[in-house]
């Protein structure tokens, strides 16, 4: 997957307060990129949109398994077709070939957008862990290793694992459910019966 930009990891530094930062600098760093592949919910997104790109893989390659064979017998029967068939039967191979690609373009954006998604809402929960551990360890300006294009940096500045680590104590994959798919609970009976009240002696 596609790594994250860095405005919104720079941006970390704002959650500390001013006088936190004033009176000492503590410079940390995460690798959002690492995080996004090891978290459960990164590793799951990552399953499932690999899932839906064979199974689209596999309709496109049938479709060019249709097309080369109806080039191959367009080739073959061509001598013996008038014109007017050669030009019919060019123009329906040239129609199932927009189509094909039409497809294609089709497939790829929706696998780009659904990735994008996926990862934008993993990568606002990183961020909001990621400066829940700098207020905790008095880290005053986070950078993001990959955009910031650190290249050496002591290991104990690396807030990834613990990143991680929070993370999927935190958000496991499935465990939001959409709004609106959660039906409301009808209230649970203790299934006995209620006493029907008694009628006063003498009525009918």
């Amino acid at each position: 997957m596609r790594t994250f930009p860095v405005v919104a990891a720079i941006a970390l530094a704002l959650a500390v307060p001013q006088a936190a930062r004033a009176a000492e600098t503590k410079i940390g760093y995460v690798d959002f990129q690492r995080a996004l592949n090891e978290v459960d919910e990164g590793k799951a997104a990552q399953g499932t949109l690999k899932k839906d790109f064979e199974e689209k893989q596999k309709q496109l390659d049938k479709d060019k398994t249709d097309l080369d064979r109806m080039q191959a017998e367009f080739e073959k029967q061509a001598a013996v077709l008038s014109e007017e068939a050669r030009r019919d039967k060019a123009i329906e191979i040239q129609k199932r070939m927009a189509e094909a690609q039409g497809k294609l373009l089709g497939f790829q954006k929706e696998l780009a957008d659904r990735e994008r998604l996926a990862t934008r809402a993993i990568f606002d929960k990183m961020v909001a862990i990621t400066r829940e551990i700098a207020d905790a360890e008095g880290v005053t300006i986070v950078f993001e290793k990959n955009d910031a294009g650190i290249v050496v940096a002591p290991a104990s500045l690396d807030l990834t694992n613990e990143l991680v680590r929070k993370y999927n104590a935190r958000h496991r994959p499935g465990d939001a459910a959409p709004a609106g798919d959660k039906k409301a609970a009808a209230p649970k009976g203790d299934g006995k019966k209620k006493a029907e009240p008694k009628k006063a002696d003498g009525a009918k």
